[in-house]
């Protein structure tokens, strides 16, 4: 696995500040609103999408919601439309992300896992979260249909 360039990662910081400047006011009178959190883009890999070539696949934290995520491995050149989707397909399955713009410049595919985390203690509890989402998507589920 390719670690991610500076640039990547800037970018990733720029999307969670994004988000913040579009939802923050709006999350703060959600009754799931956790202030002991902001929004963090978390767990970024580089994927190679069937259709779309190179991306990063992560976690955004936010302090309402947890979602997987896509972007662009490079610098978009204008936000997708709203609502789009497209299916990215990982080891784990198939998962329906929605284009979503954050502001004027930024946007991502995601798809939102968790509507609530106010139950989440700290910044440290909620990386611990996004870790254990990334490698359950990222690893094909070798348990197979079926179970106990």
């Amino acid at each position: 696995m390719h670690a991610l360039t500076p640039e990547q990662y800037a970018r990733l910081r720029r999307l969670a500040q994004a988000w913040t400047r579009a939802h923050l006011r709006d999350a703060k009178a959600s009754l799931s609103f956790n202030p002991r959190l902001a929004a963090d883009a978390l767990c970024f890999q580089r994927y190679d999408d069937s259709v779309l070539g190179e991306q990063l696949v992560g976690a955004l934290v936010t302090p309402v919601s947890l979602w997987l995520v896509m972007v662009s491995a490079d610098e978009p050149d204008s936000p997708q439309e709203a609502g789009a989707r497209h299916q990215l397909r990982l080891p784990s399955g198939d998962y329906s992300l929605e284009t979503v713009l954050l502001g004027e410049e930024e946007w991502c595919r995601r798809l939102v896992l968790l509507e609530d985390l106010s139950d989440i203690a700290n910044r440290q509890a909620a990386s611990r979260l996004a870790q254990q989402l990334m490698q359950r998507v990222m690893v094909a589920d070798e348990g197979g249909e079926g179970g106990a």
